[in-house]
């Protein structure tokens, strides 16, 4: 019987080369399929080093050709454009904070990349994130990676649950220094390329620039928790909140941003003391499984690298409110709220997306 076709979404980064090399080390029979999603149009930042560029199809076509496997690239700028770039935009210009990675692994990577594999007649898809996907009791679950610091299932909570059976990590059980090593010693030619750090398609990391650029942005007023008007901004989408740097009001104590109105434009500063919140909206929920019927207890990671916080969540429909057992910093609205437990409490129940406060 022959090996399984597995086709490996190809980055241009050493991870995703490294799971590749890993598979076909294995003796498996593997294709290489990279994506195009963004063009900056021929500028610097076009060609410069990010997930999915110009220069980084290059690294992945090189690091397939050093493997002998085949290469694809396939262009989902469209539905990118679609699902990931116009949701930022539209997020920001209305004073939220969006996680474009989290939308683009749910829109993009589990779908029409997915789709793309099994065309090719590829039995399953592999990528070079850090997770785990593991058989509990004939049920796929998604849990988190070895490597704490590097663990990525964050950004995975809301893909197809109709993927796990044709999706395969095989960098979950390793650390990042494990994955270098191994790229060394297969002597990949990006074994020591450094990581991508900024949004693939605003690669000088000006997020209000590539806003402004693309919306209609709304203006407003700066104000104290009392509604005294601090001054004037020229956009909310160059805030967001517990944001400290460049509010532009001088005061004696620091001061952050605590609130966005999207509706009047105003956004409200304070001191640290009012970032602290302890009950949160929450909504397009993605489950795991069946939804629960009743209060659930879980850790809640609010944002990336986010200590999980102990929870009671209580869904209601597409809606959840959250209730955290201590405050914390900095509840971001857009951000992705996900939720962790089972067995050994580093598994995905689900999560949604924060809208603000509840009740």
């Amino acid at each position: 019987m022959s090996q399984p076709l597995t086709v490996v979404a190809l980055s241009g980064g050493v991870d995703s080369a490294t799971a590749a090399a890993m598979l076909v080390e294995a003796g498996e029979r593997v294709i290489a399929m990279t994506m195009r999603l963004y063009d900056a149009g021929g500028t610097q930042s076009s060609s410069g080093g990010r997930c999915c560029g110009p220069r980084d199809i290059e690294d992945a076509r090189r690091v397939a050709t050093q493997l002998g496997i085949p290469f694809y690239v396939m262009d989902f700028s469209d539905a990118f454009a679609k699902h990931v770039v116009d949701d930022f935009v539209r997020e920001y210009a209305s004073g939220r904070t969006p996680n474009p990675c989290v939308r683009c692994n749910e829109h993009i990577k589990f779908t029409p990349l997915l789709d793309a594999a099994k065309a090719l007649g590829a039995d399953r898809l592999a990528t070079g994130h850090y997770a785990r996907i593991v058989d509990h009791d004939g049920t796929l679950r998604l849990r988190r990676a070895v490597d704490a610091e590097k663990d990525q299932s964050y950004f995975l909570f809301n893909m197809p649950r109709s993927a796990l059976a044709r999706v395969v990590f095989p960098l979950g059980g390793l650390r990042k220094d494990e994955v270098r090593a191994h790229a060394r010693r297969l002597g990949l030619v990006n074994a020591d390329k450094a990581e991508s750090q900024e949004i693939c398609f605003v690669p000088d990391g000006n997020h209000a620039g590539f806003v402004a650029a693309r919306a209609l942005v709304r203006t407003g007023a700066l104000r104290a928790a009392d509604g005294t008007e601090l001054g004037r901004h020229d956009g909310i989408h160059r805030y967001t909140i517990g944001q400290r740097r460049g509010i532009g009001v001088a005061a004696a104590a620091p001061l952050y941003v605590t609130a966005i109105d999207h509706a009047t434009g105003d956004v409200t500063l304070g001191g640290a003391d009012a970032l602290m919140k302890d009950v949160l909206s929450v909504d397009a929920l993605s489950w795991a499984g069946p939804a629960p019927t009743g209060p659930l207890r879980a850790s809640v990671q609010l944002r990336h690298r986010h200590a999980p916080a102990p929870a009671t969540i209580e869904a209601d429909g597409s809606v959840a409110r959250v209730q955290l057992d201590r405050k914390e910093r900095a509840v971001t609205p857009g951000q992705a709220a996900v939720f962790y437990g089972g067995v050994h409490g580093d598994e995905v129940l689900g999560g949604g997306f924060i809208r603000g406060e509840a009740p």
